[in-house]
């Protein structure tokens, strides 16, 4: 465990905002984290990962732990199964491609999401028809205050849209230490029916897809769409997809005939980048906080932008998409 002090935050956060850490906690174990849970007992904390589902608007005067544990084992197998148990501080993507290079099935769809492990299923991210839930088998976390393990099942996660427990009612009250997936071994269950990941195998003339083949193609959708951080300060996706009812979706599909939109259930998901751009947002700057020239539902540091000014813009954006459409759009990334 090293604990450094009035440290900055801009290499660990994707958009690169400039803002101070008072204290900043690298931890490597689970055992680091229970002591430094010890150690900073009556601190509020602020739990960073890949740092790739926030933005940062002013300097951090909770203490700072950056959950960096490494390492990936199989717990359990049998013919077409096999549970892979991965630690927090594993990037995201690293791990989706070491699954795909094994033949385990059931992550390809979630190549190139940025973050960690540890994060995902605070967000139960997802992305082209498929969520961590699909996959999803147990987390281990600790309690901040009795300093316990819990093993959390999935019904336990109370998995939702951007969703789970650990964004509701136990919000701050865990710190998920490794993940565990339920991944298919032959006989995948392949998802290409979402977005123009058919398109784009019908391009390359691929009839019979492979898990490498799909994750080929969402690497190259996302890669055309999306800004590397590495580049330009993002955080991927800024809005959720709305949701809405029945009764409402007629209203705006009456009113917007060419929108697109997606059934979600018994009610429909419309794009929140499609309404963003019909505002007229997309590619458009604002100092050094903008809108990405090629997906509007990306927000983006040119520079030297401040937190503030990138949360102020996506205010001004909720406001206008509202005003035009009468649909709420909310955060996916976390504010602080």
């Amino acid at each position: 465990m090293k604990v450094l002090y009035n440290t900055s935050l801009k290499s660990y956060n994707t958009f690169g905002i400039d803002v101070k850490a008072k204290t900043f906690v690298e931890i490597t174990s689970e055992k680091e984290l229970i002591d430094a849970l010890d150690q900073f007992r009556d601190e509020d904390k602020l739990v960073l990962g890949g740092g790739s589902n926030m933005l940062l608007t002013k300097d951090v005067e909770s203490v700072v732990f950056h959950l960096n544990s490494k390492g990936k084992e199989i717990l359990k197998e049998d013919e077409n199964t096999i549970l892979v148990k991965a630690s927090a501080g594993e990037n995201w993507h690293s791990l989706v491609l070491w699954c795909i290079e094994k033949n385990y099935g059931g992550l390809e769809n979630l190549s190139l999401i940025p973050g960690n492990v540890g994060t995902s299923p605070i967000q139960n991210i997802g992305a082209y028809g498929v969520e961590l839930k699909d996959v999803f088998y147990s987390c281990e976390a600790i309690h901040t205050k009795t300093l316990k393990k819990h093993t959390f099942s999935k019904e336990e996660c109370k998995f939702g849209y951007r969703e789970s427990i650990f964004k509701t009612t136990e919000k701050g009250n865990y710190i998920i230490t490794n993940v565990t997936f339920q991944l298919t071994k032959k006989n995948h269950t392949l998802n290409t029916s979402y977005g123009v990941i058919e398109e784009v195998l019908t391009q390359k003339n691929i009839a019979s897809p492979t898990i490498k083949d799909i994750s080929d193609a969402v690497i190259s959708i996302r890669q055309s769409k999306l800004p590397d951080p590495k580049e330009i300060g993002n955080s991927g996706s800024f809005f959720k997809n709305p949701v809405i009812s029945e009764k409402d979706f007629q209203h705006f599909i009456t009113a917007n005939p060419n929108a697109p939109f997606y059934k979600a259930g018994d009610n429909y998901k419309i794009p929140a980048g499609w309404l963003i751009e019909q505002c007229g947002f997309k590619g458009k700057r604002f100092g050094d906080a903008g809108v990405h020239a090629k997906q509007a539902l990306v927000l983006v540091n040119h520079g030297e932008a401040t937190g503030k000014e990138i949360f102020e813009l996506s205010q001004k954006i909720q406001q206008t998409v509202f005003e035009n459409f009468g649909i709420k759009i909310e955060t996916e990334v976390n504010i602080i």
